[in-house]
């Protein structure tokens, strides 16, 4: 077993963001319990951390996570499942209050393609592929497949991708709507950091509350999301940053968010 660390962490501080890239090469970054613990410990770390304010995951350019891992769960049972929680994973990359960026290469497949989608926007390159392959092995997706991917992208491209288990291009994930830029491959990394490091220009209060806000889009009804909306809108009042961006746009001038 190698003793190398299953997710690599590299801070940018001067930029406000910080890179986390998966680290199991040779099985194409499948996502086991040890990896996926990781990856969780890693994200709540940095959200803690107020020097950072974007966080980009990214794999290596054959797969940016090329599924579960099968060899962990092929011999378990419904009560394994349910004891190991394996799902209830995702529950915390969920609760990150801090924009995070999927920066995908090559495979993002079954709960590579969910972990993906559990983030909250998506740099793929130009030869990725987006796939819900379950269907193939006598299952279905369960964490978040078949109903992230169907908010993103409608039900009937959803219904096959996930009945058939074929995978979709870079290229057609970006015209359904699940992916927010496509760029070379070589560049996804890069072009990642630089779209994160523009977030982190701005308040890491509103980015925060607006994350918030564009996911209660997904989980309330129009009306209680635009009442939530109009108090997160409220909040901001009561911050420094808020005094600070509208001095700023009057004085034509660079703001200089605090994060208070």
């Amino acid at each position: 077993m190698s003793d190398d660390p299953l997710v690599l962490v590299e801070r940018q501080p001067e930029q406000r963001t910080a890179l986390v890239r998966l680290n199991r090469p040779k099985q194409l970054n499948a996502l086991n319990g040890a990896v996926m613990d990781a990856l969780c410990d890693s994200l709540e770390e940095l959200d803690r951390d107020a020097d950072v304010r974007v966080i980009v995951v990214t794999g290596n350019e054959r797969a940016f996570a090329a599924g579960a891992d099968i060899g962990e769960m092929a011999g378990a049972s419904p009560i394994d499942m349910l004891v190991t929680n394996r799902i209830g994973q995702w529950d915390r990359i969920r609760k990150i209050t801090k924009p995070v960026i999927a920066a995908v290469n090559g495979w993002a497949l079954g709960g590579g393609c969910e972990l993906a989608m559990t983030l909250d926007l998506i740099v793929a390159g130009e030869g990725a592929k987006f796939g819900q392959p379950e269907i193939n092995i006598g299952v279905i997706p369960g964490a978040g497949g078949t109903q992230r991917l169907t908010r993103a992208i409608g039900k009937s491209k959803a219904m096959r991708m996930v009945l058939t288990g074929e995978p979709i291009t870079a290229r057609e994930a970006e015209a359904a709507g699940l992916v927010a830029l496509i760029t070379q491959d070589e560049l996804v990394v890069e072009d990642a950091l630089a779209l994160a490091a523009k977030m982190a220009e701005k308040s890491p209060l509103a980015l925060r509350l607006a994350k918030e806000a564009v996911n209660a889009a997904y989980e309330m009804s129009l009306t209680d999301a635009l009442a939530h909306e109009r108090r997160l809108f409220y909040l901001l009042f009561a911050s420094d940053d808020q005094k600070e961006g509208m001095a700023a746009f009057l004085e034509k001038r660079t703001p200089d968010f605090t994060g208070r």
